[in-house]
């Protein structure tokens, strides 16, 4: 999938930052999604290969670890989406469509996890699932 570690591990980020603009789209991250994205990277993004950042842990941990830090920063979401975009669109092949359904199924249980969709987080995930298909 991922031909370097500095690629993975930034594929990885590039991830918590998409995730956290989902959480975010609302203006406001909510417990129960860090939770979701939590069970989710612990569930399935681990498996996904065998990086390992340079303190010898799992790369997947990177999109909580950013996802975290961004929280921290509290600004708006829909940089870290733009910054996502260009990731994806310098990288295309790396995201097979097996990553794109896990991604995409990652990115609707965040924004599902809090009293479900609201309009904010349909509109990113059909901005999403537009990428995708581009």
């Amino acid at each position: 999938m991922l031909n370097s570690e500095r690629i993975g591990n930034e594929y990885y980020q590039n991830l918590g930052k998409l995730f956290y603009a989902v959480a975010m789209t609302d203006k406001k991250v909510r417990p129960v999604e860090v939770k979701r994205l939590r069970k989710y990277v612990r569930q399935y993004w681990l498996d996904i290969d065998d990086f390992e950042d340079e303190f010898e842990t799992d790369s997947a941990y990177q999109i909580e670890i950013v996802f975290d830090w961004l929280q921290g920063e509290e600004k708006d979401g829909s940089d870290y989406f733009d910054e996502f975009k260009g990731f994806y669109k310098e990288h295309p092949k790396k995201f097979t469509p097996k990553l794109k359904a896990l991604i995409l199924d990652t990115a609707e249980a965040i924004a599902n996890s809090f009293a479900g969709k609201n309009k904010s987080e349909m509109l990113i995930i059909y901005k999403l699932k537009l990428l995708f298909d581009s």
